[in-house]
């Protein structure tokens, strides 16, 4: 345990020594003249801009904006990404049909979705929401179908020796036995929610949202606000991560007690 308890140290270490030295280059090279301040603002620069944004709630309410249409998104894709799972893990007939190409689609780069999806549902607050779901539906029908495909043998010859009805086993024996599957589902599937509410803020048509910010920052030459931006991503993306995992974890901790 010492020795775990070291080596994670040791790597927090080395991680923060490694952001300080990129953080103290990004200052030298701003105030000692080797990059133009115009390209990449010095440190205190984007923490009085980001400090200004949330002041006036300008960037909060952009915030709000994004994780709206990415939770709701996330809801419907995972949903429908669970049920359409379930649906695959159960019938033969379902994998034979629609099988192949699930495994198709999911070797497709999420972004090249972003045309097609703007001609079938618009480019405004529909399409955001539906290539959002789009993105969160795919994690979740993999990882259920495979988690319903890996219930023991055991407990599904138990259900059929108690008669269970279809939608008992289901509930007795389907959703319990795939619900690590599922978690790690939509995990997954949080992550990708938010990097196609980046993206859809970004390719589609311009709303309240980061990604809104981004792009005015970009068009004004205003490199504070898009690193401002930048930042407020990479932050919410890691907080998303780490709940997730969390969450996992103690779904994991509760089956094994």
């Amino acid at each position: 345990m010492t020795t775990l308890k070291y080596r994670i140290g040791h790597r927090i270490g080395r991680s923060l020594v490694l952001i300080l030295a990129l953080l103290a280059l990004w200052e030298a090279a701003s105030h000692l003249g080797w990059v133009d301040v115009k390209f990449l603002p010095p440190l205190e620069a984007v923490a009085l801009r980001a400090v200004a944004e949330f002041r006036d709630g300008a960037l909060l309410i952009d915030l709000l904006s994004s994780l709206g249409r990415d939770l709701a998104g996330f809801v419907i894709g995972s949903l429908a990404g669970i049920a359409a799972g379930l649906v695959l893990g159960f019938s033969e007939t379902a994998q034979k049909i629609f099988g192949p190409s699930l495994r198709v689609q999911r070797q497709i780069a999420l972004f090249a979705w972003v045309p097609l999806i703007s001609v079938w549902f618009g480019s405004g607050e529909i399409g955001k929401i539906a290539f959002i779901a789009f993105a969160a539906f795919q994690p979740n029908v993999s990882n259920t179908w495979q988690g319903v495909r890996d219930i023991p043998a055991k407990y599904v010859e138990l259900g059929a020796a108690l008669t269970f009805s279809r939608l008992d086993h289901v509930r007795f024996v389907a959703l319990p036995g795939a619900l690590p599957s599922i978690f790690t589902g939509l995990h997954a599937g949080l992550i990708y929610a938010w990097q196609a509410t980046v993206a859809a803020e970004l390719f589609m048509t311009i709303a309240p949202g980061i990604g809104g910010r981004l792009m005015e920052g970009r068009q004004l030459f205003q490199m504070d606000l898009v690193l401002v931006s930048i930042v407020v991503l990479g932050v919410t993306g890691i907080a998303f991560n780490k709940l997730a995992g969390l969450a996992e974890t103690r779904i994991h901790q509760g089956r094994t007690i």
